[in-house]
């Protein structure tokens, strides 16, 4: 895509456009005033040779995977990471990798013409706009009854998440994964998890006193006025580096709207952790823009992988064939759910058992706003990165992450991100006659997450006197009710593999990602994720290299 090719902007002056845009909304009303050039997608390395025969390949840089390479590679394993998306490691015209949520450009969508924002309205107005197709950093993925959020690029979902690094309570592990020694994980693979994610906690005494986590003290008090419990969350933002950014002596990232398409400084993705230390073994290379479209026996021993090179419109360039001994599949939920099914129904796999694409769900996301009085202000200036929840999970099944609202104006609003206990889970099935797969979630589904949720701001409502907002979803909802952030299981551990990952019915294949989570994990997933496939890789290396 040519630079010529990127839309030019500018204000409409007081007209609604220019309105919306100068509220700076949460997602993108605000028109591009010029342009920026595409990052270029170049890894630092050579992508995979066709013909290549490697030991270990993985396909995704998401948690799972970059646990996989990293401790493969200190294993003395040479490890060949397949990247559906870009390297994000060059900035634009602009100096920035990646763009403000309120700015939504070329680079904030996966392969789409239009954006697609959790947040499609606000004060009623639509906000999403048209942006040219490009491999951009987050897939807003459309199933029937839902849309799935996921990151695009070498460091997967850790690109566009909040960075919330919850452990979840050991009283409610053994309802998230069974079958696993909950003892192992709490001494030996949570700690290990948070130390390579470098997790940490905000300061509570600067907190209290902080502009940009006004709408957080907010949070706070209605919660606990309710009679809720709130709690600190801890995050892998450098919170050092906020402080910086609040003092005004580094460049602003959270505090300059980064984060649902990317932080520009601060946060700390795989690529600052789990990837920057595999890459450092000399043993992992990572081929972005690769997609991996099928994997089966070769005649020789291991497997034969089929690969299609991709542009940054999505087009395939080029098509390869490699061997790997052995496969592990970390393409996250949607993704591996989506490959294995394929891989069975098209009798690539057909010795894969019933369970693949089984066990789906979506962490019981639901999002929803409330209007609060003009005496509790919530703040102009919000940071991106949440650290705070309220926690409803024993008496109602709910745990709410108390979510910024950037926009840049004061809005009196609070925003919540909600983790349910919903029992519901989904399914991917091929279908032949499309040559797709799909999943059979319904929108209807979503119930038992809103009247979990509700146990919590019904409450607040009765007791502020406050009501929900209906102009945040478009048609006046309340409830964001058609999406996830949290996509988990289609490959559930000890159903469709063993206790540790290993596929049923083929040697050398194994998922490490959040495929293997049951639908729920409590809280939001990435270090389970990265725990579990801690566990799962020290198995492996040790019984079966």
């Amino acid at each position: 895509m040519s630079d010529n090719a990127l839309p030019r902007k500018s204000s409409n002056g007081i007209s609604r456009r220019g309105f919306l845009g100068r509220t700076g909304s949460i997602i993108g009303a605000v028109a591009l005033a010029g342009h920026v050039t595409p990052a270029q997608a170049a890894s630092p390395s050579a992508s995979i040779a066709d013909g290549a025969r490697v030991p270990a390949l993985v396909i995704g840089t998401g948690y799972g995977g970059s646990v996989a390479a990293l401790r493969l590679a200190q294993a003395g394993v040479d490890v060949q990471m397949i990247e559906m998306g870009m390297s994000w490691d060059t900035p634009g015209s602009d100096g920035k990798i990646f763009p403000k949520v309120t700015s939504p450009d070329y680079r904030s969508f996966w392969l789409r013409t239009r954006t697609k924002a959790p947040l499609s309205n606000f004060l009623g107005f639509p906000i999403d706009k048209d942006v040219p197709k490009y491999t951009g950093i987050l897939d807003a993925e459309d199933f029937a009854g839902i849309t799935v959020y996921q990151g695009r690029g070498v460091g997967g979902g850790s690109l566009v998440n909040g960075g919330m690094a919850v452990t979840p309570k050991r009283a409610n592990f053994a309802a998230v994964l069974p079958s696993v020694d909950a003892e192992e994980m709490y001494a030996t693979y949570y700690p290990r998890a948070n130390a390579g994610l470098g997790v940490g906690m905000i300061d509570p005494a600067w907190f209290d006193t902080a502009d940009c986590y006004q709408f957080s003290r907010v949070g706070r008090k209605h919660a606990q006025r309710s009679g809720f419990a709130w709690t600190f969350v801890p995050d892998v933002y450098d919170w050092d580096y906020m402080k910086a950014e609040a003092a005004g002596t580094v460049t602003k990232s959270a505090l300059a709207g980064e984060i649902l398409y990317g932080n520009n400084a601060g946060k700390k993705s795989l690529v600052q952790t789990y990837l920057a230390r595999a890459r450092a073994t000399g043993r992992v290379t990572i081929s972005a823009l690769h997609k991996v479209t099928s994997v089966s026996p070769a005649a020789g021993g291991g497997y034969t992988v089929a690969i299609d090179q991709i542009n940054t419109t999505g087009d395939t360039v080029t098509t390869k064939t490699v061997t790997a001994d052995r496969v592990f599949f970390a393409a996250g939920s949607v993704g591996t759910s989506k490959l294995l099914v394929k891989l069975k129904a098209t009798g690539a796999l057909p010795n894969l058992n019933g369970e693949v694409g089984k066990g789906w769900g979506e962490n019981g996301n639901v999002m929803c706003g409330r209007a609060n009085h003009l005496w509790d202000p919530t703040g102009k200036l919000q940071s991106t990165i949440p650290c705070s929840g309220i926690d409803n999970w024993d008496a109602g099944g709910a745990f709410a992450e108390v979510a910024p609202l950037p926009t840049g104006i004061e809005t009196y609003a609070s925003f919540y991100l909600s983790i349910t206990k919903n029992p519901n889970r989904a399914e991917f099935t091929w279908n032949a006659a499309t040559g797709a797969a799909e999943l059979n979630w319904q929108t209807a589904w979503k119930q038992p997450s809103i009247s979990m949720a509700k146990t919590i701001f019904d409450k607040i409502n009765s007791k502020e006197g406050t009501i929900y907002r209906t102009d945040l979803f478009g048609g006046n909802k309340i409830w964001n009710d058609t999406l996830t952030y949290h996509p988990l299981g289609g490959a559930v551990l000890n159903r469709a593999t063993d206790n540790y990952g290993r596929l049923h019915g083929y040697t050398g294949l194994y998922v490490i990602d959040g495929a293997l989570i049951p639908g729920n994990a409590s809280v939001n997933p990435f270090v389970t994720i990265t725990a579990l496939a801690e566990r799962n890789i020290e198995k492996i290396i040790a019984t079966d290299l």
